[in-house]
């Protein structure tokens, strides 16, 4: 019997060491995963604060609610067993598929870009005025949902690709994770910053000298975040596009265009000492933004010229 026992929590021991290790597995899995995802991650945050633009504010939370379940949906229940499969069966995809994200990222930084310097803008308008409020919130999220089963398949394939090489189980745990983390992170900031300007204005309201200071800066902060959302939003779907493009083609046998950013890298990195970390990465990071923003100014070129595509005011 103590043999019998002792050989028991022998086996046990060895289970308990392996799931402790496959627990560090999916931790350092998923840590590394999200890493890569930020950009994109960054920019669902910048651009989902304004599809409650021209709602009333207790249709607000509502709406970011009922944008968080569709979330939730994409990526759960229709993109996780698609990753999954394709990491089975076509694992060689992964990689294409990665780059028509970086091309769809790269388009549309693109198209920001050049409608800021004046091109012509292409899609519906928040200015339109809202004639029926109950379709205009189902329409408003349907797009959200729309854009975040785009933004969400390109978290997924970033993150797939990064444990391509881990088992079944732990890719599924990792992308489960990741995916609940980013709708959590994205959509939990989303709905602090669209009701940042109520939450200023119920302080504003208040007789204590600090708290109607405090509220009068956040209502006057507002614009301004949303402003630089929008920028940290552009510059991250270049950063991300462009990487994610450079490193597809050095996957694919084409190594000279990563060659070239990386040789700026080391070039920085040399010539800065202490701070040739952060700035070497910085390089690299712009050399990216400016190969997509090249890139994607060209398909918005052949999308809105010769297919004029969104030429009628909407896609």
């Amino acid at each position: 019997m103590p043999g019998g026992l002792t050989a028991l929590l022998d086996d046990v021991a060895v289970i308990a060491r392996a799931a402790a290790a496959s627990v560090d597995d999916v931790a350092v899995a998923a840590g590394r995963a999200g890493s890569k995802t930020a950009g994109v991650v960054i920019d669902d945050a910048a651009v989902t604060p304004s599809y409650v633009t021209g709602l009333t504010p207790d249709r607000e939370l509502p709406l970011i609610w009922n944008i968080t379940k569709g979330s939730f949906k994409n990526k759960l229940i229709f993109l996780l067993p698609g990753a999954l499969l394709l990491s089975e069966f076509l694992p060689w995809a992964i990689i294409p598929i990665l780059m028509l994200g970086g091309f769809y990222l790269s388009y549309e930084g693109a198209e920001k870009v050049l409608e800021k310097l004046g091109g012509k803008k292409h899609g519906k308008t928040l200015e339109d005025k809202i004639e029926d409020p109950v379709k205009f919130e189902k329409e408003r999220t349907a797009g959200a949902i729309r854009t975040d089963l785009i933004l969400s398949a390109e978290i997924m394939a970033i993150t797939l690709n990064e444990v391509a090489a881990d088992t079944l189980l732990t890719r599924a745990i990792v992308l489960a994770l990741v995916g609940i983390g980013v709708t959590v992170a994205v959509y939990g900031a989303v709905a602090l910053i669209v009701k940042m300007d109520d939450i200023g204005l119920h302080l504003a309201e208040q007789p204590g000298n600090f708290a109607s200071k405090f509220g009068t800066f956040l209502v006057n902060a507002m614009p301004k975040l949303l402003t630089a959302l929008s920028f940290i939003g552009t510059i991250a779907m270049l950063w991300v596009g462009g990487g994610i493009l450079l490193h597809g083609l050095e996957e694919l046998g084409w190594h000279a265009p990563a060659d070239i950013g990386h040789g700026m890298q080391h070039a920085v990195e040399y010539a800065t000492g202490a701070l040739s970390g952060i700035l070497g990465w910085a390089t690299y990071a712009a050399y990216s933004a400016v190969a997509a923003l090249g890139v994607g100014a060209v398909i918005a070129v052949i999308l809105h010229k010769v297919f004029k595509v969104g030429s009628d005011g909407a896609h």
